[in-house]
C-alpha cells in the first residue's frame, strides 16, 4: 500500500526551495548575486524588474533594492542584512519589504548553496519563513521569474 507524505508541522507551505542549474560556473553565478550592477540586469520579476541596488557585501553589511511596475509605476523596497558569504559557495541574508510607513516588514532568511557540476552550478535557494502559503506561492512565482532573466543573463556570458 502506497503512502502520501503529508506535511503536517508548523511551518507546512512556508518554506520556500528552488533549485535551478545554470550553464556557468559558481563564481560567475556567484558574482551575479554580489556585484550590484550586475543584480540591476537581472533581480526582479519580469513585471518588476529591479531600478535600484545597493550592497555592502559582508557580514553585517546592509542590501537595499527597489523593484518596479511596468505597468503601475509602483515601487517596491525591499532590503536585508548579510549574514554568510562564502564567495562561490554560499550566500545567507535577510530579506524583508518596507511597510506603507517605510519600515521593514516580515524578515525571513535566504539561504543560497552554489555547487559545482562539471562547470554548470546547482544552484539551491531556500526562503523562509513566511506568513502564509500563499505569500510564499508569490515569491516562488517571483523568484522564478528573476531566475529567468538570471539564466538568459548568464548565457550572455
Amino acid at each position: 500500500m502506497a503512502q502520501t507524505n503529508v506535511e503536517t508541522n508548523a511551518s507546512a507551505g512556508r518554506v520556500l526551495t528552488i533549485t535551478r542549474i545554470f550553464s556557468a560556473p559558481p563564481a560567475l553565478v556567484f558574482d551575479a548575486f554580489s556585484d550590484p550592477k550586475r543584480m540591476l540586469q537581472w533581480l526582479g520579476p519580469r513585471d518588476y524588474p529591479a531600478s535600484y541596488v545597493e550592497s555592502d557585501m559582508r557580514v553585517g553589511g546592509t542590501w537595499r533594492a527597489c523593484l518596479d511596475s511596468q505597468a503601475s509605476g509602483e515601487k517596491l523596497w525591499h532590503g536585508g542584512v548579510y549574514r554568510e558569504i562564502v564567495p562561490g559557495k554560499r550566500l545567507a541574508f535577510t530579506f524583508a519589504w518596507d511597510q506603507a510607513d517605510g519600515r521593514p516588514g516580515l524578515e525571513t532568511l535566504v539561504k543560497i548553496n552554489f555547487e559545482d557540476q562539471n562547470g554548470k552550478t546547482l544552484m539551491t535557494f531556500q526562503q523562509s519563513e513566511f506568513d502564509t502559503p500563499e505569500d510564499c506561492d508569490g515569491h516562488r512565482e517571483g523568484w522564478n521569474s528573476a531566475f529567468d532573466r538570471l539564466e538568459e543573463l548568464l548565457a550572455q556570458d
